[in-house]
């Protein structure tokens, strides 16, 4: 037996094996034009709303068109990449792979899909006001630091739910 098979045959490499399939299988569903305009594009659309809802708190004047959020001061165009749901995927894909119960799976998606979307909303809110305040940093922080952190905070509370709710199988 091959090194690659004698790890596959361990918990961490069946868990390893099941979260990467289910996440070639979710990025290729992603890519479908028949999901991308009646799931990817609508969810984006969504978001931009969820982002120009808490602008509006702030004071600012902003509107949405499918999905670009505008207002006098800048426009953040949210596209595939930017709405979250790589990250939500990954999310998703490890929690759904990992051995657990579904009962505590059910509840660890929910939260963790509630928790990314959340911060996502706080990046398209940070990004605006940089985009406002420090236009020659929106780039760098758009790319660099906000993407980073979606999805370190994806794995981070991937991490968290697998510590508190993995079976012993699995650690």
């Amino acid at each position: 037996m091959g090194k690659l098979q004698a790890f596959l045959a361990t918990a961490p490499g069946r868990f390893l094996l099941r979260y990467l399939v289910a996440l070639g299988i979710a990025f290729a569903l992603m890519a479908l034009p028949p999901v991308n305009e009646r799931v990817v594009k609508p969810y984006t659309t969504f978001v931009a709303y969820e982002g120009a809802f808490f602008l509006r708190l702030f004071g600012e004047a902003v509107s949405v068109k499918e999905q670009i959020l505008s207002s006098p001061r800048f426009a953040v165009a949210i596209y595939n990449g930017c709405n979250g749901l790589e990250a939500i995927l990954i999310f998703v894909c490890g929690v759904l792979a990992f051995p657990a119960p579904v009962r505590r799976k059910l509840p660890g998606l929910l939260l963790g899909f509630v928790g990314i979307q959340l911060f996502n909303v706080v990046r398209i809110v940070a990004l605006y006001y940089t985009g406002v305040f420090r236009p020659q940093w929106f780039s760098t922080a758009h790319v660099l630091v906000w993407q980073s952190l979606v999805i370190l905070f994806a794995v981070s509370l991937w991490v968290m739910w697998a510590q508190r709710y993995g079976t012993a199988e699995a650690r």
